[in-house]
């Protein structure tokens, strides 16, 4: 099925920016035009493509149709680096799915070293991430462990070390007598959200159980080690992130020298991984710098 390329770049616009506004904005046309590519496509697949509101946000089928114009858009632009030998081209925008704690550490650091490429992050829980690569809604991804997805190359990126951190208060309230089964099963502890099992995972190597103890959700790198540090509870923070604070005094290791090692890969999706080639190299180099060695 082909296509017109301006009806792609419309709802694309649309889907990025939230509004037909915005989007004609963007494109330089009216926003009737807007309206009349989006009917005009919607009337070549046969689908609703875009949920109409504050924001605009797309169908599964238009999620679809708007990641397969962004993946045009990187492969053109390399087949126009390739052709004319020139790195002048214009930006292409590539959908990657990154963990918090990844995107807080180093993943800044690989994407300012890639030129020629705007980035539409989704942030979600390392655990996930490649859901969003395996269901064709990104076209890389940052993701735990070394199965490889389908159809993507994989890439080990190291271990990102974990720490079991709390304030010294909070440590000497609840773990007076040492973090036996008891006090972990009562002492309030941080979790990122429902998709977040790291506190459940070190507590199972550390307790030998499985254990529910009362939680607060917050979804904030920086909001964790701060609500750490103010004693509100204990949870898993990035040793890159956790060290300053451990050294200054305002956290300490819950059990000393229990980490837990969690292992990212870089997936990307073979077809793309030429054009998004400066990028895993980019990936690579930063995560090395901050990351402990695969196994």
């Amino acid at each position: 099925m082909w296509l017109d390329p301006q009806h792609l770049s419309a709802l694309s616009a649309i889907l990025r920016l939230g509004s037909f506004e915005a989007a004609a904005a963007e494109l330089a046309v009216t926003p009737s035009a807007i309206s009349q590519r989006i009917k005009a496509l919607e009337d070549r697949v046969g689908a609703t493509l875009i949920h109409r509101g504050s924001p605009c946000v797309g169908t599964e089928v238009g999620m679809r149709i708007s990641r397969h114009a962004d993946d045009i858009g990187l492969l053109e632009a390399q087949l126009e680096r390739e052709l004319t030998h020139r790195d002048e081209t214009g930006p292409a925008r590539a959908r990657i799915a990154v963990p918090a704690d990844a995107l807080a550490i180093w993943f800044i650091n690989a994407m300012k070293h890639v030129d020629g490429m705007l980035f539409d992050l989704v942030i979600d829980d390392q655990d996930h991430s490649a859901e969003w690569l395996r269901r064709g809604e990104v076209s890389a991804a940052v993701t735990v462990g070394g199965q490889t997805i389908t159809g993507c190359d994989a890439f080990a990126l190291g271990n990102l070390r974990y720490l079991a951190t709390a304030s010294p208060e909070f440590v000497a309230k609840w773990f007076a007598h040492g973090a036996t089964k008891e006090a972990l099963s009562r002492a309030p502890c941080l979790t990122f959200n429902q998709k977040d099992n790291l506190q459940t995972v070190w507590i199972k190597e550390r307790a030998g159980a499985r254990l529910s103890p009362p939680t607060h959700f917050l979804p904030s790198t920086q909001g964790f080690l701060e609500a750490a540090a103010s004693g509100l509870g204990w949870g898993m923070n990035p040793e890159p992130l956790a060290r300053p604070w451990i050294e200054g005094g305002n956290l300490q290791e819950v059990i000393p020298d229990a980490p837990l090692d969690v292992p990212l890969t870089w997936q990307v999706g073979r077809i793309l991984a030429p054009a998004l080639a400066p990028l895993t190299r980019s990936v690579r180099r930063a995560a090395a710098e901050v990351m402990l060695a695969p196994d």
